[in-house]
């Protein structure tokens, strides 16, 4: 099982109780196409973003009360009217993706950050807005898990991304540790590269802990899917380590015996 954001979206799961089934379903559908916009297929970059124009223009309507064009958004309104949902977060998301489409390459940290906080982080918020736990310090650890999984995606995917073009790494980070692009192009691994993701590891393994006890706060299933949740994407930092970092041989996953064992450290959390 990759650390994959949206693919730890819980999706109709039997832990999320049967009446935020259909609204969590929805809210995916709606985030799992828009990223497929951006990113699948062979689509000219102007297409890609008239595709999410079209996706932001639908969210206008539910804003302004109209009544949306198309049947995702017909049932995505109902549920942002049903449990008050803020239609911002839909936009981050939207702003987000679109950014995907024209931005390669992150300056630093705190650029990379502020793309989390569109791309990752309304996943959680909208969570929590339907379980009613919306205390600033339930938003905040919210974000701290949702940038966490983003970042640990990130460095899961280094060599795949590079595929696109894309560098999530923080410039900054690889002048720091005199790593270059053209190791990543040539799937170099060395001591440097080993330093750069252990740094990156410890970032994002904070994050993920700060936010840990956002779980005592959730309902009991809910609270169970966000405890394995947040012990797989712990799991794959201890993969990442073992590795020293080498994603372009041993790119880190988890599988069937791995789930014994986030469930027995979901039971200490």
């Amino acid at each position: 099982m990759p650390v994959d954001h949206y693919e730890n979206f819980p999706v109709a799961s039997f832990l999320v109780p049967a009446p935020l089934r259909r609204p969590i379903e929805v809210i995916y559908r709606f985030a799992r196409s828009a990223d497929d916009i951006a990113d699948e297929g062979d689509a000219a970059p102007e297409e890609r973003l008239a595709g999410l124009a079209a996706y932001q223009a639908e969210l206008d309507r539910i804003a302004a009360g109209t009544t949306p064009l198309t049947p995702l958004f017909v049932a995505l309104a109902e549920v942002i009217r049903r449990h008050a949902l803020p239609v911002q977060l839909f936009h981050d998301l939207l702003d987000a993706f679109a950014q995907d489409v024209v931005k390669k390459r992150y300056a630093d940290y705190a650029e990379l950050l502020d793309y989390c906080r569109r791309s990752a982080n309304p996943v959680g918020r909208l969570v929590l807005h339907l379980f009613g736990r919306t205390a600033p310090e339930q938003l905040v650890q919210s974000d701290c898990i949702c940038t966490a999984l983003q970042l640990i995606n990130f460095w899961q995917d280094v060599a795949v991304d590079w595929q696109k073009d894309r560098v999530y790494i923080p410039q900054t980070d690889l002048r720091r540790f005199r790593v270059g692009e053209a190791d990543i192009a040539a799937a170099r691994w060395s001591a440097n590269w080993a330093a750069l993701m252990d740094f990156q590891i410890d970032r994002a393994g904070a994050l993920m802990e700060r936010g840990a006890p956002l779980v005592h706060a959730l309902p009991g299933r809910l609270g169970w899917e966000i405890r394995l949740t947040v012990q797989g994407g712990l799991r794959i930092l201890e993969r990442l380590r073992r590795v020293r970092g080498d994603v372009f041989t041993r790119r880190p996953k988890l599988g069937k015996r791995d789930w014994l064992v986030l469930a027995g450290r979901s039971l200490t959390m």
